[in-house]
């Protein structure tokens, strides 16, 4: 499973920084390729809400805006699973993490499963990580926005975890548990019915 983890932070030698190498360790560690995305090295400016309020995210699922965003959705459509770690500013995600978003957001949850298109992330699992590094208050509505988002990209939300500096040292061996749990869960394989009419039995695969 390639697992994508993309945090927000400043802060090279933070606690959220820490999550994420919890993060990438855990993926590491359950035999998976891992693959680290910081927005704040990235140029993704929050939407502009071009021509009559879509542009266009709405019909071609892709976002007019030339930034770094587009190779990051492409990174995102690539991934077979995902990390999402931001600090807790006012008790929300960060800034560069809510303009990802809501632009991530206009161009695959408007995708119409009826004609056919799904979003890039459906059905593939994530773990949501708020690190609220001050009074530590305010992780837990983080992860309540968080978590409308991944629902509306139609994730599968595989865990949330609301790490402070208080809880540091547990709280980062649960993260990179985790993603070990994450990437070595078994998949089942749906039966499929044989020419001969007979159904072949479920394959397990990681």
């Amino acid at each position: 499973m390639k697992v994508l983890i993309i945090l927000s932070s400043p802060n090279a030698v933070g606690l959220t920084a820490a999550c994420g190498e919890a993060a990438r360790h855990g993926i590491v560690d359950g035999h998976s390729p891992a693959r680290l995305v910081n927005l704040n090295d990235l140029k993704i400016a929050r939407c502009a809400v071009h021509n009559d309020g879509w542009g266009t995210c709405r019909i071609k699922h892709r976002c007019q805006l030339e930034d770094d965003f587009q190779s990051l959705h492409d990174t995102i459509k690539q991934a077979e699973g995902y990390v999402f770690v931001t600090p807790v500013y006012f008790g929300e995600p960060s800034e560069p993490m809510k303009a990802f978003f809501d632009r991530l957001r206009r161009c695959e949850a408007t995708k119409d499963s009826a004609s056919g298109e799904t979003s890039a992330m459906a059905g593939k699992p994530a773990v949501c990580v708020a690190a609220a590094g001050g009074s530590g208050h305010g992780a837990v509505s983080c992860l309540t926005a968080m978590e409308r988002v991944l629902n509306q990209l139609g994730a599968e939300v595989f865990d949330f975890i609301p790490i402070t500096k208080r809880t540091r040292d547990y709280q980062l061996e649960t993260i990179h548990d985790a993603l070990i749990a994450m990437t070595t869960a078994a998949q089942v394989v749906p039966s499929r019915v044989t020419q001969e009419g007979r159904r072949r039995p479920l394959r397990r695969r990681r």
